[in-house]
Protein backbone atom coordinates (compact mmCIF):
# COMPACT_ATOMS: atom_id res chain seq x y z
CA UNK A 1 0.00 0.00 0.00
CA UNK A 2 0.95 3.40 -0.93
CA UNK A 3 2.17 5.98 1.40
CA UNK A 4 0.22 9.09 1.92
CA UNK A 5 1.00 11.99 3.02
CA UNK A 6 -0.69 13.87 5.71
CA UNK A 7 -3.15 17.05 5.24
CA UNK A 8 -4.01 19.45 7.99
CA UNK A 9 -7.52 20.66 8.24
CA UNK A 10 -7.33 24.19 7.38
CA UNK A 11 -7.51 26.51 9.85
CA UNK A 12 -10.83 28.41 8.38
CA UNK A 13 -12.30 25.09 8.73
CA UNK A 14 -11.63 25.09 12.21
CA UNK A 15 -13.23 28.39 12.78
CA UNK A 16 -16.11 27.57 10.34
CA UNK A 17 -17.38 24.40 12.97
CA UNK A 18 -16.64 27.39 15.40
CA UNK A 19 -19.32 29.42 13.87
CA UNK A 20 -21.77 26.10 13.91
CA UNK A 21 -21.20 25.90 17.95
CA UNK A 22 -21.72 29.87 17.84
CA UNK A 23 -25.44 29.26 16.39
CA UNK A 24 -26.05 25.96 18.42
CA UNK A 25 -25.31 28.13 21.39
CA UNK A 26 -28.06 30.17 20.51
CA UNK A 27 -30.40 27.76 19.51
CA UNK A 28 -30.08 25.27 22.24
CA UNK A 29 -30.51 27.92 24.54
CA UNK A 30 -33.99 29.37 23.06
CA UNK A 31 -35.48 26.18 24.16
CA UNK A 32 -34.04 25.68 27.61
CA UNK A 33 -36.53 22.75 28.79
CA UNK A 34 -35.20 20.38 25.56
CA UNK A 35 -31.26 21.04 25.08
CA UNK A 36 -29.42 21.17 28.77
CA UNK A 37 -27.46 18.52 29.07
CA UNK A 38 -24.95 15.86 27.35
CA UNK A 39 -23.82 12.62 28.09
CA UNK A 40 -20.30 10.99 26.45
CA UNK A 41 -19.94 7.16 27.03
CA UNK A 42 -16.29 6.40 25.95
CA UNK A 43 -15.21 2.65 25.10
CA UNK A 44 -11.33 1.94 24.12
CA UNK A 45 -8.20 3.43 24.24
CA UNK A 46 -6.92 6.31 25.04
CA UNK A 47 -6.66 7.97 22.07
CA UNK A 48 -10.70 7.74 22.12
CA UNK A 49 -10.74 8.91 25.52
CA UNK A 50 -9.11 12.19 24.03
CA UNK A 51 -11.39 12.44 21.23
CA UNK A 52 -14.28 12.50 23.87
CA UNK A 53 -12.04 15.39 25.46
CA UNK A 54 -12.51 17.26 22.05
CA UNK A 55 -16.46 16.52 22.00
CA UNK A 56 -16.83 17.61 25.55
CA UNK A 57 -14.82 21.02 24.88
CA UNK A 58 -17.66 21.77 21.76
CA UNK A 59 -20.52 20.71 24.40
CA UNK A 60 -18.79 23.14 26.72
CA UNK A 61 -18.69 26.37 23.84
CA UNK A 62 -22.28 25.30 23.13
CA UNK A 63 -23.71 25.64 26.81
CA UNK A 64 -24.49 22.58 27.54
CA UNK A 65 -23.11 20.50 31.04
CA UNK A 66 -22.31 17.13 31.70
CA UNK A 67 -25.90 14.78 33.04
CA UNK A 68 -25.05 12.26 34.80
CA UNK A 69 -26.60 8.96 33.18
CA UNK A 70 -28.29 8.11 30.07
CA UNK A 71 -31.77 9.42 31.55
CA UNK A 72 -30.35 12.76 32.51
CA UNK A 73 -29.18 13.54 29.31
CA UNK A 74 -30.73 15.34 25.85
CA UNK A 75 -27.70 14.94 23.88
CA UNK A 76 -25.47 11.24 23.80
CA UNK A 77 -22.41 10.52 22.32
CA UNK A 78 -21.14 6.45 22.14
CA UNK A 79 -17.49 6.59 20.84
CA UNK A 80 -16.82 3.27 20.58
CA UNK A 81 -14.12 0.78 20.13
CA UNK A 82 -13.44 -1.92 17.62
CA UNK A 83 -10.67 -3.96 18.60
CA UNK A 84 -12.86 -6.50 20.47
CA UNK A 85 -15.95 -7.94 20.15
CA UNK A 86 -16.69 -7.08 23.70
CA UNK A 87 -16.82 -3.21 23.29
CA UNK A 88 -19.17 -4.02 20.63
CA UNK A 89 -21.74 -6.04 22.16
CA UNK A 90 -21.85 -3.05 24.75
CA UNK A 91 -22.61 -0.62 22.49
CA UNK A 92 -25.50 -2.93 20.98
CA UNK A 93 -27.01 -3.46 24.44
CA UNK A 94 -26.26 0.14 25.47
CA UNK A 95 -28.48 1.24 22.02
CA UNK A 96 -31.48 -0.82 22.55
CA UNK A 97 -31.87 0.13 26.03
CA UNK A 98 -31.92 4.16 24.89
CA UNK A 99 -34.93 2.97 22.49
CA UNK A 100 -36.82 3.22 25.68
CA UNK A 101 -35.50 6.47 26.95
CA UNK A 102 -36.22 7.96 23.46
CA UNK A 103 -40.08 7.47 23.73
CA UNK A 104 -39.88 9.06 26.73
CA UNK A 105 -37.73 11.87 25.86
CA UNK A 106 -38.86 12.35 22.21
CA UNK A 107 -35.86 15.22 21.40
CA UNK A 108 -32.85 12.89 22.83
CA UNK A 109 -30.44 13.26 20.11
CA UNK A 110 -28.58 9.75 20.00
CA UNK A 111 -24.95 9.88 18.63
CA UNK A 112 -22.78 7.03 17.27
CA UNK A 113 -19.22 7.69 16.87
CA UNK A 114 -15.69 6.38 16.64
CA UNK A 115 -13.60 3.06 15.32
CA UNK A 116 -16.88 1.16 14.82
CA UNK A 117 -18.38 3.19 12.87
CA UNK A 118 -15.60 3.22 10.34
CA UNK A 119 -16.95 -0.28 9.45
CA UNK A 120 -19.60 -0.37 6.62
CA UNK A 121 -21.31 -3.65 8.16
CA UNK A 122 -22.09 -1.74 11.73
CA UNK A 123 -23.45 1.17 9.94
CA UNK A 124 -25.86 -0.97 8.18
CA UNK A 125 -26.55 -2.86 11.54
CA UNK A 126 -27.33 0.53 13.22
CA UNK A 127 -29.55 1.55 10.26
CA UNK A 128 -31.69 -1.49 9.96
CA UNK A 129 -32.27 -2.33 13.85
CA UNK A 130 -31.61 0.86 15.49
CA UNK A 131 -33.98 3.99 13.86
CA UNK A 132 -34.07 5.91 16.44
CA UNK A 133 -30.09 6.72 16.47
CA UNK A 134 -29.85 10.22 15.74
CA UNK A 135 -26.07 10.99 14.10
CA UNK A 136 -23.51 8.36 12.78
CA UNK A 137 -20.10 9.61 12.25
CA UNK A 138 -16.44 8.21 12.19
CA UNK A 139 -13.10 8.67 13.42
CA UNK A 140 -11.91 11.02 10.35
CA UNK A 141 -14.30 14.17 10.85
CA UNK A 142 -14.44 14.16 14.34
CA UNK A 143 -14.32 17.83 14.29
CA UNK A 144 -17.12 18.52 12.21
CA UNK A 145 -19.05 17.48 14.95
CA UNK A 146 -20.88 21.21 15.29
CA UNK A 147 -21.54 21.05 11.67
CA UNK A 148 -23.42 17.31 12.06
CA UNK A 149 -25.57 18.45 15.00
CA UNK A 150 -26.94 21.47 13.33
CA UNK A 151 -27.90 19.49 10.15
CA UNK A 152 -29.95 16.87 12.34
CA UNK A 153 -31.65 19.44 14.40
CA UNK A 154 -32.24 21.11 11.60
CA UNK A 155 -33.86 18.29 9.46
CA UNK A 156 -34.86 15.68 12.06
CA UNK A 157 -35.36 13.06 9.66
CA UNK A 158 -34.23 9.77 10.15
CA UNK A 159 -30.24 8.77 11.14
CA UNK A 160 -27.81 11.43 9.61
CA UNK A 161 -24.87 9.34 8.50
CA UNK A 162 -21.42 10.89 7.71
CA UNK A 163 -18.66 8.44 7.78
CA UNK A 164 -15.48 9.15 5.64
CA UNK A 165 -13.56 6.76 4.20
CA UNK A 166 -10.30 8.61 3.85
CA UNK A 167 -6.71 9.16 6.33
CA UNK A 168 -4.45 12.06 6.48
CA UNK A 169 -6.10 14.28 7.96
CA UNK A 170 -4.41 15.98 11.22
CA UNK A 171 -6.77 18.62 12.97
CA UNK A 172 -5.28 21.32 15.09
CA UNK A 173 -7.50 23.46 17.09
CA UNK A 174 -9.91 22.04 18.40
CA UNK A 175 -11.64 22.60 21.83
CA UNK A 176 -10.86 20.19 24.26
CA UNK A 177 -11.69 19.69 28.02
CA UNK A 178 -9.27 18.12 30.06
CA UNK A 179 -10.85 16.11 33.23
CA UNK A 180 -7.63 16.28 35.46
CA UNK A 181 -5.60 19.73 35.78
CA UNK A 182 -2.48 17.55 36.81
CA UNK A 183 -2.57 14.99 33.91
CA UNK A 184 -3.54 15.49 29.89
CA UNK A 185 -2.68 13.28 27.02
CA UNK A 186 -1.33 14.94 24.30
CA UNK A 187 -1.54 13.25 20.43
CA UNK A 188 1.62 13.12 18.49
CA UNK A 189 0.21 10.88 15.23
CA UNK A 190 -2.51 8.84 14.23
CA UNK A 191 -3.03 5.93 12.46
CA UNK A 192 -1.29 2.52 12.01
CA UNK A 193 0.78 1.21 9.40
CA UNK A 194 1.39 -2.36 10.91
CA UNK A 195 -1.37 -4.47 9.75
CA UNK A 196 -1.41 -6.98 12.55
CA UNK A 197 -3.35 -10.22 11.84
CA UNK A 198 -5.66 -9.57 14.46
CA UNK A 199 -6.65 -6.11 14.52
CA UNK A 200 -8.81 -3.50 12.89
CA UNK A 201 -7.38 -0.42 14.02
CA UNK A 202 -5.27 0.50 10.25
CA UNK A 203 -9.11 0.27 8.89
CA UNK A 204 -10.56 2.40 11.09
CA UNK A 205 -7.77 5.18 12.28
CA UNK A 206 -6.14 5.20 9.18
CA UNK A 207 -2.58 5.75 7.65
CA UNK A 208 -0.19 6.51 9.83
CA UNK A 209 0.90 10.31 10.15
CA UNK A 210 2.43 12.62 12.45
CA UNK A 211 1.70 16.20 13.77
CA UNK A 212 4.70 19.04 13.86
CA UNK A 213 6.59 19.26 16.09
CA UNK A 214 5.44 23.06 16.75
CA UNK A 215 1.91 21.83 17.04
CA UNK A 216 2.87 19.43 19.93
CA UNK A 217 5.15 22.09 21.58
CA UNK A 218 2.30 24.66 21.44
CA UNK A 219 -0.14 22.27 22.83
CA UNK A 220 2.08 21.45 25.67
CA UNK A 221 2.73 24.86 26.56
CA UNK A 222 -0.79 25.93 26.52
CA UNK A 223 -1.44 22.96 29.15
CA UNK A 224 1.61 23.98 31.28
CA UNK A 225 -0.36 27.85 31.81
CA UNK A 226 -3.38 25.43 32.41
CA UNK A 227 -1.67 23.98 35.75
CA UNK A 228 -0.86 20.24 33.69
CA UNK A 229 2.28 18.69 35.35
CA UNK A 230 2.42 15.16 33.61
CA UNK A 231 1.53 14.37 29.62
CA UNK A 232 1.33 11.25 28.13
CA UNK A 233 1.83 11.40 24.75
CA UNK A 234 -0.39 8.86 22.52
CA UNK A 235 0.31 7.08 19.44
CA UNK A 236 -0.91 3.56 18.01
CA UNK A 237 2.70 3.29 17.26
CA UNK A 238 4.68 5.99 18.39
CA UNK A 239 7.87 5.15 17.38
CA UNK A 240 6.83 5.92 13.63
CA UNK A 241 6.82 9.29 14.77
CA UNK A 242 8.21 11.26 11.83
CA UNK A 243 8.30 9.06 9.60
CA UNK A 244 6.24 10.82 7.15
CA UNK A 245 8.25 14.01 7.42
CA UNK A 246 10.36 15.07 4.38
CA UNK A 247 13.09 15.90 7.17
CA UNK A 248 14.98 13.62 9.60
CA UNK A 249 12.98 14.13 13.33
CA UNK A 250 12.29 11.26 15.33
CA UNK A 251 10.63 10.64 18.07
CA UNK A 252 13.53 10.46 20.65
CA UNK A 253 14.29 13.85 19.20
CA UNK A 254 10.30 14.97 20.03
CA UNK A 255 10.95 13.32 23.66
CA UNK A 256 14.14 15.55 23.54
CA UNK A 257 12.30 18.69 23.10
CA UNK A 258 9.27 18.24 25.21
CA UNK A 259 12.05 17.75 27.96
CA UNK A 260 12.93 21.12 27.46
CA UNK A 261 9.64 22.86 28.06
CA UNK A 262 9.40 24.54 30.66
CA UNK A 263 6.98 23.76 33.61
CA UNK A 264 6.44 20.12 32.87
CA UNK A 265 7.68 17.47 35.39
CA UNK A 266 6.46 14.30 33.55
CA UNK A 267 6.47 13.08 30.10
CA UNK A 268 5.22 8.76 29.23
CA UNK A 269 4.02 7.88 26.56
CA UNK A 270 2.20 4.86 24.84
CA UNK A 271 2.05 2.65 22.91
CA UNK A 272 5.45 1.59 21.45
CA UNK A 273 5.87 -1.08 19.06
CA UNK A 274 8.65 -3.75 19.52
CA UNK A 275 10.06 -3.89 16.17
CA UNK A 276 10.36 0.06 15.93
CA UNK A 277 11.63 0.76 19.52
CA UNK A 278 15.27 2.14 18.82
CA UNK A 279 18.17 2.56 21.10
CA UNK A 280 17.32 6.06 20.87
CA UNK A 281 14.44 5.92 22.54
CA UNK A 282 15.66 3.89 24.94
CA UNK A 283 18.90 6.08 25.85
CA UNK A 284 16.43 9.04 25.67
CA UNK A 285 14.22 7.09 28.98
CA UNK A 286 17.21 6.56 30.53
CA UNK A 287 18.88 9.75 30.62
CA UNK A 288 16.23 12.80 30.44
CA UNK A 289 14.72 13.51 33.35
CA UNK A 290 11.60 14.51 33.02
CA UNK A 291 10.66 10.69 30.98
CA UNK A 292 9.56 8.72 33.08
CA UNK A 293 10.55 4.83 33.37
CA UNK A 294 7.97 3.59 32.23
CA UNK A 295 7.15 1.42 29.01
CA UNK A 296 4.26 0.04 27.56
CA UNK A 297 5.65 -2.79 25.23
CA UNK A 298 2.96 -5.07 23.87
CA UNK A 299 4.10 -8.51 23.13
CA UNK A 300 0.80 -10.46 22.56
CA UNK A 301 2.24 -13.64 22.75
CA UNK A 302 5.26 -15.50 23.70
CA UNK A 303 5.34 -17.89 20.34
CA UNK A 304 7.79 -17.29 17.68
CA UNK A 305 5.37 -19.25 15.44
CA UNK A 306 2.16 -17.17 16.75
CA UNK A 307 3.63 -13.70 16.29
CA UNK A 308 4.90 -14.72 12.46
CA UNK A 309 0.76 -15.43 12.42
CA UNK A 310 -0.08 -12.29 13.68
CA UNK A 311 2.09 -10.40 11.24
CA UNK A 312 4.07 -8.74 14.74
CA UNK A 313 7.66 -9.10 13.01
CA UNK A 314 9.54 -10.45 15.63
CA UNK A 315 10.56 -13.68 17.57
CA UNK A 316 10.36 -14.21 21.26
CA UNK A 317 14.33 -14.25 21.16
CA UNK A 318 13.72 -10.63 19.88
CA UNK A 319 11.89 -9.82 21.89
CA UNK A 320 13.42 -10.81 25.37
CA UNK A 321 17.27 -9.56 23.72
CA UNK A 322 15.11 -6.38 23.86
CA UNK A 323 14.00 -6.59 27.27
CA UNK A 324 17.70 -7.30 28.43
CA UNK A 325 18.80 -3.79 27.09
CA UNK A 326 16.14 -2.00 28.39
CA UNK A 327 16.18 -3.22 31.57
CA UNK A 328 20.57 -2.71 31.19
CA UNK A 329 20.13 0.55 30.62
CA UNK A 330 17.18 1.89 32.55
CA UNK A 331 17.09 1.92 36.13
CA UNK A 332 13.92 0.92 38.29
CA UNK A 333 12.37 0.43 35.02
CA UNK A 334 8.72 -0.80 34.90
CA UNK A 335 7.28 -2.86 32.06
CA UNK A 336 3.75 -3.40 30.83
CA UNK A 337 2.24 -5.25 28.24
CA UNK A 338 -0.69 -6.55 25.90
CA UNK A 339 -1.31 -10.59 26.02
CA UNK A 340 -3.81 -11.87 23.75
CA UNK A 341 -4.60 -15.89 24.10
CA UNK A 342 -6.58 -17.80 21.65
CA UNK A 343 -5.09 -16.95 18.49
CA UNK A 344 -5.84 -19.05 15.58
CA UNK A 345 -3.82 -22.40 15.63
CA UNK A 346 -2.32 -21.15 19.14
CA UNK A 347 -1.73 -24.58 20.52
CA UNK A 348 -0.92 -25.65 24.50
CA UNK A 349 3.17 -25.47 23.31
CA UNK A 350 2.42 -21.89 22.45
CA UNK A 351 0.80 -21.18 25.12
CA UNK A 352 3.61 -22.46 27.55
CA UNK A 353 5.71 -20.22 25.17
CA UNK A 354 4.06 -16.98 26.78
CA UNK A 355 3.99 -18.13 30.35
CA UNK A 356 7.51 -18.81 29.70
CA UNK A 357 8.40 -15.28 28.72
CA UNK A 358 6.02 -13.73 31.12
CA UNK A 359 8.23 -15.81 33.53
CA UNK A 360 11.37 -14.41 32.06
CA UNK A 361 10.11 -10.49 31.46
CA UNK A 362 8.55 -10.30 35.13
CA UNK A 363 6.04 -7.23 34.10
CA UNK A 364 4.57 -4.89 36.30
CA UNK A 365 1.01 -5.47 34.98
CA UNK A 366 -1.06 -6.49 31.70
CA UNK A 367 -3.41 -6.13 30.03
CA UNK A 368 -4.50 -9.62 28.77
CA UNK A 369 -7.58 -10.36 26.45
CA UNK A 370 -9.16 -13.15 24.57
CA UNK A 371 -8.64 -13.37 20.97
CA UNK A 372 -12.30 -12.62 19.28
CA UNK A 373 -12.86 -12.24 15.56
CA UNK A 374 -12.47 -9.27 13.68
CA UNK A 375 -14.51 -8.57 10.43
CA UNK A 376 -12.28 -7.55 7.85
CA UNK A 377 -9.02 -8.46 9.45
CA UNK A 378 -6.22 -11.29 8.04
CA UNK A 379 -6.97 -13.73 11.05
CA UNK A 380 -11.01 -13.83 10.67
CA UNK A 381 -10.15 -16.71 7.55
CA UNK A 382 -7.63 -18.40 9.51
CA UNK A 383 -7.72 -22.12 10.11
CA UNK A 384 -8.11 -23.42 13.40
CA UNK A 385 -9.77 -21.43 15.70
CA UNK A 386 -9.88 -22.07 19.15
CA UNK A 387 -12.83 -23.56 21.60
CA UNK A 388 -14.22 -20.87 23.64
CA UNK A 389 -13.63 -23.06 26.57
CA UNK A 390 -9.69 -23.81 25.96
CA UNK A 391 -9.63 -19.82 25.66
CA UNK A 392 -11.12 -18.82 28.93
CA UNK A 393 -9.11 -21.61 30.66
CA UNK A 394 -5.96 -20.36 29.23
CA UNK A 395 -6.88 -17.16 29.83
CA UNK A 396 -7.45 -17.71 33.77
CA UNK A 397 -4.02 -19.54 33.91
CA UNK A 398 -2.66 -16.39 32.21
CA UNK A 399 -4.40 -13.77 34.69
CA UNK A 400 -2.91 -16.27 37.74
CA UNK A 401 0.46 -16.03 36.66
CA UNK A 402 0.89 -12.26 35.68
CA UNK A 403 -1.14 -11.64 39.20
CA UNK A 404 1.50 -13.45 41.05
CA UNK A 405 4.20 -11.78 39.55
CA UNK A 406 2.69 -8.13 39.97
CA UNK A 407 2.22 -8.64 43.65
CA UNK A 408 5.47 -10.35 44.41
CA UNK A 409 7.20 -7.00 42.46
CA UNK A 410 4.62 -4.54 44.71
CA UNK A 411 5.96 -6.28 47.86
CA UNK A 412 9.52 -5.24 46.85
CA UNK A 413 8.37 -1.60 47.60
CA UNK A 414 7.69 -2.48 51.14
CA UNK A 415 9.85 0.53 52.77
CA UNK A 416 11.13 1.89 49.46
CA UNK A 417 10.90 5.63 49.60
CA UNK A 418 9.01 6.30 46.13
CA UNK A 419 8.44 10.08 44.23
CA UNK A 420 4.84 10.33 43.69
CA UNK A 421 3.42 13.20 41.48
CA UNK A 422 0.00 14.08 43.43
CA UNK A 423 -3.13 13.85 41.07
CA UNK A 424 -6.41 14.24 43.73
CA UNK A 425 -8.93 12.94 45.77
CA UNK A 426 -9.38 9.16 46.21
CA UNK A 427 -12.84 7.98 44.25
CA UNK A 428 -13.41 5.89 46.82
CA UNK A 429 -12.35 7.86 50.07
CA UNK A 430 -12.45 11.50 49.90
CA UNK A 431 -10.05 11.77 53.19
CA UNK A 432 -7.25 10.07 50.78
CA UNK A 433 -5.21 11.55 48.63
CA UNK A 434 -3.87 9.52 45.48
CA UNK A 435 -0.98 9.45 42.61
CA UNK A 436 1.61 7.76 40.74
CA UNK A 437 5.17 6.80 41.05
CA UNK A 438 7.73 7.53 37.84
CA UNK A 439 7.07 4.02 36.96
CA UNK A 440 3.41 4.55 37.26
CA UNK A 441 2.35 2.57 40.58
CA UNK A 442 -0.75 3.94 42.10
CA UNK A 443 -0.22 5.21 45.63
CA UNK A 444 -2.62 6.28 48.09
CA UNK A 445 -1.41 8.54 51.59
CA UNK A 446 -3.30 10.90 53.68
CA UNK A 447 -2.55 14.43 53.24
CA UNK A 448 -3.92 17.87 52.82
CA UNK A 449 -5.14 18.11 49.27
CA UNK A 450 -3.04 21.47 48.94
CA UNK A 451 -0.77 18.78 48.15
CA UNK A 452 -2.36 18.10 44.96
CA UNK A 453 -0.16 19.28 42.00
CA UNK A 454 2.58 18.71 44.07
CA UNK A 455 5.62 15.84 43.69
CA UNK A 456 6.37 14.74 47.20
CA UNK A 457 8.33 11.83 48.64
CA UNK A 458 5.98 8.78 49.73
CA UNK A 459 7.28 6.03 52.17
CA UNK A 460 5.24 2.67 50.92
CA UNK A 461 4.10 1.20 54.19
CA UNK A 462 1.46 -1.60 53.16
CA UNK A 463 2.05 -2.50 49.34
CA UNK A 464 -1.22 -4.05 48.06
CA UNK A 465 -1.59 -6.56 44.35
CA UNK A 466 -2.32 -3.39 42.67
CA UNK A 467 -1.96 -0.75 44.23
CA UNK A 468 0.88 1.11 47.65
CA UNK A 469 -0.25 2.93 50.74
CA UNK A 470 2.30 4.73 52.08
CA UNK A 471 2.84 8.16 54.32
CA UNK A 472 4.20 11.84 53.42
CA UNK A 473 8.06 12.22 54.54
Amino acid sequence: MSERKSIKVKHEEILRQQQFINELRTLLSEDETKYKKYYIVTWGCQMNEHDSENLTGMFDLMGLTPGENEEDADIIIYNTCAVRENAELKVYGNLSHLKKIKKIKEHLVIAVCGCMMQQSHIVDEIKKKYPHVSLVFGTHNLYKFPELLTNFLSSNQGTLIDVWDIDGRIVEGLPTYRKKEVKSFVNIMYGCNNFCSYCIVPYTRGRERSREPKDIVTEVESLVKDGVKEITLLGQNVNSYGNTFEQSYTFADLLKTLNDVDGIKRIRFMTSHPKDISDDVIDAIANLPKVCESIHLPVQAGSTRVLKAMNRNYTKEDYLSLIKKIKSKIKDVALTTDIMVGFPGESEEDFLDTLDLINEVRYDSAFMFIYSVRKGTVAENMENHIEESVKKERFHRLLEKTNEIAREINASYKDKVVEVLVEGKSKKDPNILTGRTRQNKLVNFKGDESLIGDIINIKVTDPKSFSLNGIVL
